[in-house]
């Protein structure tokens, strides 16, 4: 996971912004992009991303800027990787180490709005491993997933219509709470809990990273200026980036 340190980037994109777009100088991106490169080690395919949930399957040929919030690759050396500046970055792999995969989750891509087959982008990553998985020949899988930081349940006030897309499952309700600000109608909603409602109820029992309860304000993109883009908070910002691969 990649902060906004270390970069060649100025002024709100100060300093390592990895999105090209964004409004930032198109040679400090590319410098950016080629600094977390060397910082990672392994080449990184960037996704155009478009809150749905499309998947790609990375190859070595793959090029940048394909439309999808989902991507997974089998091949090693060579990094799926999801841009965020509010929304949460999804990684996985399987216990054996044979597939990785990431996802792109704001609140839309999450509950499924506007998705094919209204999966959301959690379902379809699953759904995505586990289908590549078997034509891998690799039986019963253990998942693990890893949660990158967020706008945290402070800060991430919403209206009704987001509470509603959630709540058709009621164990959701509990990831939202009142807005205690001056604004009818308005809730908190706690995105990386209702991440990990969904990856739990897909049978993913190990999830680490992000723990939006008591810890929540460490991984809060809001929160944490110094460390983290917020596209909310800041309005214009450049992009943190979140990679997985297999050594």
């Amino acid at each position: 996971m990649s902060t906004r340190l270390g970069g060649y980037s100025v002024g709100p994109y100060a300093s390592l912004n990895l999105g090209d777009h964004v409004g930032d100088d198109a040679s400090a991106v590319n410098s950016n992009r080629a600094q977390y490169q060397r910082l990672i080690g392994v080449p990184t395919v960037y996704l155009k991303q478009v809150h749905q949930s499309e998947v790609v399957l990375i190859e070595p040929i793959t090029p940048d800027a394909i439309e999808a919030d989902v991507c997974l690759t089998h091949h090693s050396q060579l990094a799926c990787t999801i841009m965020v500046a509010d929304c949460l970055p999804v990684l996985m792999t399987d216990s054996q180490g044979i597939l990785v995969g990431a996802a792109h989750a704001g609140w839309r891509g999450l509950a499924g709005l506007g998705c094919k087959g209204e999966l959301g982008v959690i379902e379809t990553l699953i759904a995505a491993l586990e289908a590549q998985t078997k034509s891998l020949g690799v039986a019963n899988p253990q998942w693990l997933a890893w949660l990158g930081p967020c706008i945290g349940p402070k800060h991430f006030e919403v209206g009704s219509e987001v509470r509603s897309a959630f709540i058709v499952d009621p164990l959701a309700e509990s990831y939202f709470k009142p807005s205690p600000l001056a604004h009818s109608g308005k809730w908190l909603a706690d995105l990386a809990g209702l991440a990990k409602l969904k990856l739990g109820q897909s049978g993913v029992q190990i999830i680490l990273g992000n723990d939006s309860g008591v810890q929540g304000d460490l991984w809060c993109t809001y929160s944490q200026s110094k460390l983290f883009y917020s596209h909310r908070r800041d309005k214009v910002s450049g992009r943190l980036a979140a990679s997985i691969w297999l050594d």
